[in-house]
């Protein structure tokens, strides 16, 4: 049995120093290079990040489509904010290869599966049976474009001084928000 089963910690700082001694072009014994749990690993990586990806789109549609259910709910613009905060962390860890791993419409039912039954009494109104955002959309927070209304595109940013959470021409609370920096070419 290897480090690998019984301490992943110890195995993992006794493999990095290996690897990095043989990169150097030092000798290394090659018996002790666990390259099968190396190479696994390695690819878990990749999986995790891309579990990761999804996840943190599913935590961003299921507030917007509370907010959508519930849009005079107090909280309403606490979830917008919220999933907000999510779509910049999915942003954040998403890389182009996951864009034909990613099934959107599943993160979408998901989503529609995780809202409540009532919130504070009153049962949700009605909502969007596809996700009306593509995944770009989703990602995309600045020059963000609403799929519904076509405000906004990679071309024509939304205006710094427009930040929109919901707006009659979409059918979702999108939560498409604006963030920007005051312009510093001025200094």
């Amino acid at each position: 049995m290897s480090d690998y089963d019984d301490d992943i910690l110890v195995w993992s700082e006794r493999q990095g120093a290996l690897l990095r001694r043989r990169a150097a072009g030092d000798l290394v014994n090659e018996a002790e290079v666990d390259w099968p749990n190396i190479a696994e690993e390695i690819e878990d990586v990749g999986r995790s990040q891309l579990n990761a990806v999804e996840s943190l789109l599913r935590q961003a549609l299921t507030p917007l489509l509370k907010a959508e259910a519930w849009p005079d709910c107090r909280d309403a613009p606490s979830w917008r904010a919220d999933a907000i905060s999510f779509r910049i962390d999915a942003a954040s860890r998403y890389a182009p290869s996951m864009r034909q791993r990613i099934d959107l419409a599943h993160i979408f039912r998901l989503a529609r599966r995780a809202l409540p039954a009532t919130i504070e009494g009153q049962p949700p109104g009605p909502v969007a049976e596809t996700c009306p955002m593509t995944l770009e959309a989703l990602l995309a927070v600045g020059t963000a474009r609403c799929e519904r209304s076509g405000y906004g595109s990679a071309n024509t940013p939304v205006p710094a001084s427009r930040t929109l959470l919901h707006h009659p021409a979409c059918g979702i609370a999108c939560g498409m928000i604006v963030v920007t920096m005051e312009a510093s070419s001025a200094s």
